[in-house]
């Protein structure tokens, strides 16, 4: 008999599935914290929860029973899923149970706002029949601009198109084919798209890319009258900008159902003209609240009395063997999928991965599956893995071919990776790993060199004179970043012609130090791309 434990509220159709169960028993505990909580995920096979608990590395000290933890819905911040791979359990989640009302919602925010539902309703409230006061604008005809074309992304516009709305998309990891095919002019930057929009909605993950995603600078560029909705995360806009953008003029509405800080209930922005708040309300309805329910225990019991694993968002440990021979390389492909969104942060319509030498003959589908790992990293709110990489990549359109070549070229193995944009630009790298775990780029676009795969990373083409790296090294001085490791690279035999440099930073340069590099005689091009720390795996490969 499997024991499952519902550690938060659920829906009753939840509770009535696990109790139809055969083979499977449950109990309900909540508000459980502390040894409490530890002791009761010992006694149990599985566990449900919302994000009322959190399991912490402490939660699952000595367990050795619980094999899964399902998340009824999108989130798993509450749920440590470092600890939970150490500990062999699988943590899975429902992300497609709250997005049509997600997505309803964003809707129902640019709606409000166009017609401003709320002091509209207000005034007749406080007696008033201010029917001239609220002139409003209507929605058809106008374009709205759409960051993240994820599922609760596509679903807006597919609902803005019914309202007879233009949409512009930016996703660097939607091709312009399947974008085509939905009816979504694809844009390269979200700054491209700002002077056409008269609407714009978000809907990506908080990350280092998207944090303050609209700004004052961004505000610059704005159509003027633009209405901004954000039903996804807080922190997207700034809010600080929000306020100066309604204050100038510039923003005619702003929409928020999420905040940087929750719960709040003191913002500048409540009661502003024009603004239409609400309390984090995306995925409150009893639709939803059923279907993630309903689907998390189908993921449960289906793990649990099947072996099935669907929508996981860790990954149970490799076995030993098998981990001993590919986590290296784990790490350089994980890595190279990194390093190629950072080449071509505008989007990537096809690659191709070829694992080279010794591990050509291991399981090369692991490789691939790090890779795209790397590739849409911090890309979906939920977390991507070995499991559902390469079919989240599918969904993007993008073309991800392998292959495999017994012979070792320069190196006993090697991992190559190659990738172009919808525009055509095209890139290759090559990874190793040296000794047993210090991954290696050994080639970038014909160029041979040995740079460190980790951190930040000024990379920058230039003629092979002499001269070039002091004068870059002095601006980095002169701008107090500290250079830790440098790799120079020719792409033949013979100085004079094109070369390329690697630095390894302590610290981002400041954009006026890095259009300084630009601006050297003999420089070709010169980018920032961050990387993780040297020490720094993601979930699936630790343990």
């Amino acid at each position: 008999m499997q024991r499952v434990i519902v550690l938060d509220n659920l829906a009753q159709e939840g509770l009535d599935l696990l109790a139809a169960a055969e083979g499977v028993e449950y109990e309900v505990r909540i508000g459980l914290k502390g040894d409490e909580l530890r002791e009761a995920l010992s006694q149990f096979d599985g566990a449900i929860c919302r994000s009322g608990v959190k399991i912490t590395p402490e939660s699952l000290v000595g367990n050795s029973r619980l094999k899964a933890i399902v998340r009824a819905g999108v989130g798993t911040d509450n749920i440590d899923k470092p600890a939970s791979t150490r500990a062999g359990v699988v943590v899975m989640n429902t992300p497609a149970g709250n997005t049509l009302s997600t997505a309803e919602h964003a809707i129902a925010l640019m709606l409000a706002m166009s017609r401003n539902v709320a002091p509209a309703n207000q005034g007749l409230v406080e007696g008033r029949w201010d029917r001239k006061k609220y002139m409003g604008t209507q929605v058809a005809g106008k374009t709205l601009g759409v960051v993240g074309l994820g599922r609760i992304g596509l679903a807006v516009a597919t609902r803005a198109k019914a309202l007879e709305m233009n949409i512009l998309g930016y996703d660097p990891f939607m091709s312009q084919e399947r974008a085509a095919d939905l009816g979504i002019e694809l844009v390269a930057t979200v700054d491209e798209m700002l002077p056409d929009i008269d609407y714009l909605t978000v809907h990506t993950p908080l990350t280092d890319e998207t944090r303050n995603l609209i700004d004052l600078p961004q505000l610059e560029r704005i159509k003027p009258g633009a209405r901004l909705v954000n039903a996804a995360r807080g922190g997207i806009y700034n809010e600080q900008a929000l306020i100066e953008g309604l204050k100038s003029g510039k923003l005619a509405g702003v929409a928020l159902d999420v905040y940087v800080d929750e719960p709040c209930t003191d913002s500048p922005l409540f009661g502003m003209e024009g603004v239409v708040c609400t309390p984090h309300l995306g995925a409150s309805t009893e639709e939803a609240q059923t279907q993630v329910a309903v689907e998390a225990v189908g993921l449960l019991t289906d793990f649990l009395l099947n072996g099935q694993i669907k929508n996981a968002v860790n990954v149970a440990a490799l076995d030993a063997k098998t981990l001993a021979s590919l986590r290296g390389y784990l790490d350089v492909a994980y890595r190279l999928g990194r390093l190629a969104v950072g080449l071509l942060p505008s989007g990537i319509a096809s690659c191709r991965l070829t694992a080279r030498g010794e591990i050509s003959g291991k399981d090369t589908k692991l490789l691939t599956s790090a890779f795209s790992c790397g590739l849409l990293d911090g890309v979906f709110e939920e977390e991507v893995n070995l499991i559902n990489a390469q079919m989240l990549l599918e969904d993007r359109g993008i073309k991800l071919t392998t292959e495999s070549q017994s012979g070792m070229g320069a190196f006993r193995s090697s991992l190559t990776a190659e990738f172009e944009s919808s525009q055509g630009v095209m890139h290759k790298v090559v990874g190793t790993v040296f000794g047993e775990s210090m991954p290696r780029l050994v080639a970038l676009d014909g160029y041979r060199l040995e740079a460190y795969l980790d951190g930040c990373l000024l990379i920058f083409t230039h003629q092979d004179v002499p001269g070039i790296i002091g004068g870059v090294g002095n601006i980095c001085g002169e701008h107090g970043v500290n250079i830790a490791q440098m790799a120079v690279g020719r792409a033949g035999d013979h100085p004079g012609g094109e070369a390329v440099g690697i630095l390894n930073l302590d610290a981002a340069p400041s954009a006026e130090a890095l259009e300084a590099v630009r601006q050297l005689p003999a420089i070709s091009s010169a980018q920032v791309i961050h990387l993780p720390e040297a020490d720094e795996l993601p979930s699936w490969l630790q343990g």
